[in-house]
């Protein structure tokens, strides 16, 4: 199943590729980028349109870590919360065994 998964993941791959050479050699005109307060140089419009997708990515990336990051500190304070919890019961189990027998 592992060689099935890298095997779709080969071919996605080549896929985009593919993809993104077809639409640089179809979109080549020159275009400048103004930013209101910074002109980006005069570049074609598929390499501005691949630097923008690539831009979004990472920042995708960058903010689900951050949120991934807080999820992983929440999930070890509850943790370590209920370890504490199951200490504190096994102590009162214990309290409880005595005072029975």
């Amino acid at each position: 199943m592992r060689w099935l998964k890298t095997l779709l993941l080969i071919i996605l791959c080549l896929v985009i590729l593919f993809v993104g050479i077809l639409f640089t050699i179809h979109n080549t005109d020159k275009v400048t980028i103004d930013l209101i307060l910074v002109q980006l140089p005069q570049a074609s419009l598929s390499l501005w349109l691949i630097a923008a997708f690539v831009c979004g990515g990472v920042l995708g990336v960058l903010l689900s870590s951050v949120a991934i990051l807080g999820l992983k500190t929440r999930l070890r304070s509850a943790r370590k919360r209920l370890t504490i919890a199951h200490h504190d019961l096994e102590r009162q189990r214990a309290l409880v065994t005595k005072d029975s027998a």
